[in-house]
């Protein structure tokens, strides 16, 4: 069973994450974690009141969590009704990332399912400044980044941005490998460009592993010239290709980490344009942790 973990602030961004993760495992059977974490003002001046009509600030906040999180849950199981998925509410007093932390941690998390903004949606922000907190952060599981705008489509194509500078092991790539086995889909192994030149002894090894790895799925390396930015160049191979999903690995010098730090006007086009799998580079701990109560002994020593 995946345990899935989606942080939401009630926002109609958190549901249309919240709507294509139920449409993303509506086949399998999930346990899903809805977070939700709230952090009252501390007062910073005697004509702040700690109470509102004799209701402390901070238990009000508790009761608006908890009801917004009872309220999620019921429609959900409204709009879903899927007898293979359950669900686990956590209402917390504590800062998102920390709690996202913890809960991943505590709970073994499986996967973490997130809107790209925030409820201030605003246009110009890549993934909204929690999820960048949360891909930076989160060392143990994946994060599936969904934009606000994207509505639900089959991932039948999913594009994998690499350099083939960095190996990957088998265990890094199990998310991206399950879901191209769950929709039958194609993975477009896309590599961009800075200079024309031939791949490395070191590139062409992690490539030929690349295509061990992805042996019994369909899968294709496309090499593009890189247009101005990788996040431009990746957009623009997206769209004519029609991708559905990308996927990356998050590391030192990768493509995840050079996106974030491009400037805002170079990255404007990407950031609505489809759901992101971000992988982190410790994925040998996230496979094999001996903790996951589901994991059969078997299976962590046939790996």
């Amino acid at each position: 069973m995946k345990r899935i973990l989606i942080p939401t602030d009630f926002s109609e961004n958190a549901w249309n994450a919240i709507h294509y993760a139920m449409q993303l495992f509506r086949n399998e059977d999930c346990k899903f974690f809805l977070l939700n974490t709230y952090t009252p003002v501390i007062p910073s001046s005697r004509f702040m009141a700690p109470m509102v009509n004799g209701v402390r600030i901070e238990d009000a906040l508790q009761t608006s969590s908890e009801q917004g999180l009872q309220k999620t849950v019921v429609k959900i199981q409204k709009d879903f009704n899927n007898q293979k998925h359950t669900f686990e509410t956590i209402s917390s007093f504590n800062l998102l990332v920390e709690e996202v932390k913890d809960v991943v941690s505590e709970s073994c998390i499986d996967l973490i399912v997130t809107g790209t903004k925030g409820a201030s949606g605003m246009d110009e922000v890549f993934m909204g400044s929690n999820t960048v907190r949360i891909v930076k952060s989160t060392k143990k599981c994946p994060v599936l980044a969904i934009p606000q705008n994207f509505r639900f489509s089959s991932p039948s194509e999913i594009a994998f941005a690499t350099d083939f500078n960095r190996f990957y092991t088998i265990s890094e790539l199990i998310p991206l490998i399950e879901l191209a086995h769950s929709f039958n889909a194609t993975i477009r192994i896309v590599h961009v460009q800075y200079e024309i030149k031939a791949l490395t002894e070191l590139q062409q090894f992690n490539l030929n592993m690349l295509r061990k790895y992805f042996a019994d799925v369909e899968h294709y390396v496309h090499t593009v010239s890189e247009l101005n930015s990788v996040s431009h160049t990746l957009e623009v191979f997206s769209q004519e290709l029609d991708i559905h999903l990308l996927a990356m690995l998050n590391y030192q010098h990768s493509y995840m980490e050079r996106m974030t730090r491009e400037p805002i006007v170079k990255r404007t086009a990407f950031h609505t344009q489809m759901p992101l799998l971000v992988i982190p580079e410790l994925g040998m701990e996230v496979n094999n942790r001996p903790d996951r109560p589901d994991r059969p002994k078997e299976e962590l020593a046939s790996n």
